[in-house]
């Protein structure tokens, strides 16, 4: 054999060295990461991917995170950075993110640091105050942890960043939102007027109220106007009225929303009596958003108290005015009469109303325009992708309905929550605990019979489920816990999760919901398909009659025969076949006329067809009628409750706002944005197990691993022992 030359070997490490850094460079650009987290908790979605590749002007994030942070924040840091850094990869090169480096203040902290700081509260982003553990104790610190995003000219902010909790949905929205307001803005055909009513004659009253910088106060908004101007394209005009200057007879300032102020003769008659108005108005077209001022308090003993709008903060209620004026958002029809809860959330003396859908609208206006639709005046709109019905109390006539089944028929989905029955107040009934006062009438809008044209109906009954919510009493009632029934709490098992919208919602909890009934044979016979999304356990039963739901008077049936499973939400979807089809087409009656009719008046001019006696009842027309529909959704849920602010959560973080958040998700072909926001669900439900089984399993943990560790000490023992026993009859021989 010969000798291998001594250059071989540095040859092969050379090789060896190159092979080396040309994967490092392949796995640069060719990778892949693996995501084993049930929810994808670590990998961004199909709608953040589309909405950073499709960017049409440069998108700039900053972000402002103070360095070497306690658990949990470093972890949030981290996870930012991995965030982020996944945006980049699948973004076009309008992308950019930046790490600033903010330390906390103190003693030799770097010039660089300062100036970040410095840019961080020009931003908007100030620091927050931090629990740390240090040598044994908790100590309080100072850090920033928030971002910015620079959009064109758009500015964007999430100034605390605690947690990572939905921080990818809050990212991807104010994306897609700052790409929708720069689109909408290079939009508008006129300029959004931005007109500030104040009357010149408070400024001398100003001081008796605590008003001292009410002089100064339209030069202050002038400058803010102008620099929101700068950042929306130079859309905004501003103007200044002084409606004391303006004549009576000049409604200027009357069609707005304005607070009037009327003061007696002050300060010994130096200051006569009289009148001023204050408010801030913005306007676009027929659009007008009022942005109150001035507020009035009145406190016992104290008196009346005049707060002015906060100067500082009148920039961020401008720009979210001016997201609303201008439509960024989908829009998202709500019927707003028929009696539906209101979508306000106060009555008109400026009271909390109870049953309002204040927290739903707060939620939805975060990604939708909400669009009142008054049926009674207007037609459906045909832009819109879906239509909420909530707890209509009020019938629906024959021409109602025909609008409702013509938008569904082209393509409208419909989102409703009807209820079963109404909730009547009687005040000379007795009774005492959660229902005072209250009778449960069955109720019937009409809306009915086109659900049962379509295959689908709610039964007039009440669901109660043993596993339900349980209410904690006070000691003075004697502690512990009581069942309330009709609030069945809807268990992992019972939820379908072969849907994607539903894959992250793993519980939820009822309220006064109706069991819904399905006819196969008319679904069928319509083909359409009907996909049940969550039940009752099979500990429910029906309350149908002389309804009761104070908890004190309930209780589960004495035979387990009436016990099982109700279904409680549906999805139909198809090309559903108009209720009306076949029939004639329902006419809008004398009281249903649009307004500015005059019913009263007759015409000067007689029609030729009334003189010559002609009957107009043979001619007959179907106009735009549809027999069968484009492919369109239906959901239906028996309980309007669901949508209150009492079920629901301002954060938007329990499982039933995430329901009903992604069902109108869903219902608006946005599939993508809510199994994003899914991963924001951290409610992982133990699965059930009966008493025997946690016996079992106690009495295992306490006594069984005890025996168990003594029963292999003893088989370990036993072979020792045996081995030995072998050695010595080995050596014996």
């Amino acid at each position: 054999m010969g000798k291998q030359k001594p250059y071989s070997n540095y040859i092969k490490l050379f090789i060896y060295l190159v092979i080396i850094v040309l994967i490092n460079v392949v796995g640069m650009t060719l990778f892949f990461r693996i995501d084993l987290t049930s929810n994808r908790l670590y990998s961004i979605s199909e709608a953040s991917k589309k909405v950073v590749s499709t960017l049409s002007e440069p998108l700039t994030i900053d972000v402002f995170f103070t360095k070497n942070l306690p658990a949990p924040y470093n972890n949030t840091e981290r996870y930012l950075h991995d965030l982020l850094e996944e945006y980049a990869i699948h973004a076009n090169k309008y992308f950019n993110y930046k790490f600033y480096d903010v330390s906390p203040e103190a003693q030799g902290i770097n010039p660089s640091a300062q100036e970040n700081q410095k840019l961080a509260k020009n931003y908007g982003i100030n620091p927050v105050q931090i629990q740390a553990f240090e040598e044994d104790e908790v100590k309080f610190k100072k850090a920033y942890m928030g971002l910015v995003l620079i959009h064109g000219d758009m500015v964007e902010q999430i100034p605390t960043i605690t947690s990572i909790s939905g921080l990818e949905y809050k990212l991807t929205t104010a994306i897609q939102k700052l790409n929708n307001k720069i689109s909408a803005l290079l939009g508008l055909a006129d300029k959004i007027q931005v007109k500030l009513f104040l009357s010149s004659s408070l400024k001398s009253v100003a001081p008796f109220m605590g008003l001292s910088e009410l002089p100064e106060y339209p030069a202050k908004l002038k400058e803010i106007i102008k620099d929101v101007n700068s950042k929306n394209y130079g859309k905004l005009e501003y103007t200044y009225i002084d409606p004391s200057t303006v004549e009576t007879d000049q409604p200027s300032w009357k069609k707005y929303n304005l607070m009037h102020l009327k003061w007696p003769d002050l300060s010994g008659g130096k200051i006569r009596a009289g009148s001023g108005i204050i408010g801030l108005a913005m306007e676009y077209k027929e659009k007008v958003r009022e942005i109150p001022l001035l507020s009035v308090l009145r406190i016992p003993i104290i008196g009346t108290q005049y707060n002015l709008a906060d100067i500082d903060q009148l920039e961020e209620m401008i720009n979210d005015n001016l997201e609303t004026l201008i439509d960024i958002n989908q829009d998202l029809g709500y019927l707003a009469d028929h009696g539906t809860p209101d979508i306000s959330g106060f009555s008109p003396m400026g009271q909390k109303n109870t049953d309002s859908l204040s927290t739903f609208t707060s939620l939805i206006s975060q990604t939708y325009t909400i669009k009142p639709v008054n049926l009674k005046d207007h037609p459906i709109p045909g832009s819109l992708n879906c239509l909420v019905i909530a707890g209509p109390t009020e019938n629906f006539s024959d021409y109602e309905l025909y609008q409702i089944d013509q938008a569904l028929m082209r393509g409208t989905n419909l989102a409703l929550f009807l209820d079963a029955f109404n909730e009547v107040r009687d005040n000379n009934r007795q009774n005492f605990g959660l229902n005072r006062g209250v009778n449960y009438m069955p109720l019937d809008t009409g809306f009915n019979k086109l659900l049962v044209h379509y295959g689908i109906d709610i039964k007039k009954s009440y669901v109660m489920d043993e596993n339900c919510h349980k209410q904690r009493l006070p000691g003075s009632m004697g502690g512990g816990e009581r069942p309330i029934y009709f609030a069945p709490i809807i268990k992992n098992r019972s939820i379908n999760h072969d849907l994607k919208f539903m894959s992250g919602i793993n519980g939820l909890v009822a309220v006064k919901i109706s069991p819904l009934e399905l006819n196969e044979e008319q679904i069928s016979k319509n083909k359409l398909t009907a996909v049940k999304l969550f039940s009752s356990s099979e500990k429910s039963w029906e309350i149908r009659e002389n309804i009761n739901l104070n908890p004190m008077f309930l209780s589960p049936p004495p035979s387990t025969d009436e016990l099982q499973s109700f279904p409680l939400a549906y999805i139909v979807e198809g090309e559903f076949p108009s209720y009306f089809a076949g029939k004639p087409i329902p006419e809008k009656t004398s009281n249903e006329t649009d307004t500015g009719t005059n019913d009263n008046k007759e015409s000067s001019v007689e029609p030729e067809a009334k003189k010559e006696n002609n009957d107009m009842s043979k001619i007959t027309g179907r106009g735009n009628f549809v027999s069968k529909g484009k492919p369109a959704k239906i959901f239906l849920m028996a309980s309007s409750e669901m949508l209150k602010d009492t079920v629901l959560d301002p954060e938007g973080n329990s499982p039933n706002d995430m329901f009903v958040m992604n069902t109108i998700d869903a219902m608006n072909h946005r599939q993508n944005i809510a199994i994003m926001r899914s991963k924001i669900l951290r409610f992982n439900p133990l699965h059930n197990t009966g008493a025997l089984t946690k016996t079992f399993v106690k009495s295992f943990n306490i006594a069984g691993l005890p025996v168990l560790v003594v029963f292999l000490g003893l088989i370990i023992w036993l072979r020792r022992h045996s081995r030995k026993k072998r050695i010595q009859i080995m050596f014996q021989k």
